[in-house]
């Protein structure tokens, strides 16, 4: 019997490629959506495999802290908001960009235009949802440079309503605005019966304070290893291959996107809507990081007043050495 045994081996051995492909494991900041299709279809349509990948896609959700599991190691590269890593690394978590999928910023507020909210100004002495978790920081940039006060309602003060991943503050009059993103939640409330007539809507990108989001980061000495950029490079440039192919097949990408979803929550009609504006966030992107689009973003953080995101100008936040190799 163990000699049969170590025969199967033998003949196992002889029929395996001469190298294994190379593991990588993803960390996405929320669940299985359109929202990181690019991903998903670049798992789908082999690209990761043409590059001698294995890649594995842990979703996200409102438990898990994605920063910290690539801080603990359990994942090598993970999708996360610039604010959330700009002030994750002041903190002392060495996050560095090596990729940016994502040209504009999808997230704004939305608000019911009865409350009499028709411009920025008017938003004192409101009730504000607003998510946390990391994704308070351009919220809380975005008021100090309007001056108004986050500590509670008043002339020039805001009651900040910590919102859950849902839109159930606005829909029950529990706020006045809710945070939400073009792709997502603002669709949620229209698919609750509300017009869009109803509503008004700042855009962050409108505002000027839009930051950068759903980059690519991985820890700082995991650069240095032997081999990760390497990896990393042939991982960005079949990512990016990815969003293209998303970007031109939205209703195809989407149907990809719901194949991986094992929790069989997400809808036709919800993802196929959702990769329509995914698309807009990524058109103009080939990965690279805009230093305009992160000097603005940088600009804005640094412009929290008394209580800014970060306080004092990143130094080696981001990399463009995995781009200029993986897209050259």
């Amino acid at each position: 019997m163990k000699k049969t045994i170590m025969g199967s081996v033998a003949a196992l051995a002889l029929a395996a490629p001469a190298f294994a492909a190379d593991e990588v494991t993803l960390q996405l900041k929320w669940v299985t959506q359109a929202q990181f299709a690019g991903y998903y279809v670049a798992l789908d349509q082999g690209f990761y495999a043409e590059e001698d990948l294995d890649v594995t896609i842990k979703p996200g959700g409102p438990d898990i802290a994605p920063p910290q599991v690539v801080a603990g190691g359990g994942a090598d590269v993970l999708v996360e908001w610039m604010p959330a890593a700009l002030a994750a690394r002041e903190k002392g978590l060495p996050l560095v960009n090596i990729a940016q999928p994502f040209k504009s910023s999808g997230l704004m507020l939305t608000c019911w235009k009865d409350t009499g909210i028709a411009a920025p100004e008017d938003l004192a002495n409101r009730t504000l949802g607003v998510w946390f978790f990391g994704n308070e920081f351009p919220f809380m940039s975005w008021m100090s440079q309007l001056g108004i006060s986050t500590d509670g309602k008043g002339e020039m003060g805001v009651d900040v309503l910590k919102q859950g991943f849902n839109v159930d503050p606005l829909l029950q009059r529990q706020a006045d605005c809710i945070s939400t993103m073009t792709y997502n939640e603002y669709w949620q409330v229209i698919d609750a019966g509300v017009s869009a007539d109803d509503l008004v809507t700042f855009k962050y990108e409108d505002q000027g304070v839009a930051t950068l989001e759903d980059g690519l980061y991985v820890l700082e000495d995991r650069l240095d290893e032997p081999g990760f950029s390497d990896k990393m490079e042939r991982f960005v440039r079949a990512s990016m291959k990815g969003w293209k192919w998303a970007e031109a097949n939205p209703e195809d990408a989407a149907m990809i996107v719901l194949d991986f979803d094992e929790t069989g929550a997400q809808t036709e009609t919800h993802q196929i809507r959702m990769m329509g504006e995914i698309a807009k966030l990524t058109a103009g992107s080939n990965g690279s990081l805009d230093t305009a689009d992160y000097e603005r973003t940088v600009a804005t953080l640094l412009a929290g007043g008394s209580d800014p995101v970060i306080t004092a100008q990143p130094e080696g936040a981001w990399t463009s050495a995995i781009t200029d190799a993986a897209l050259k």
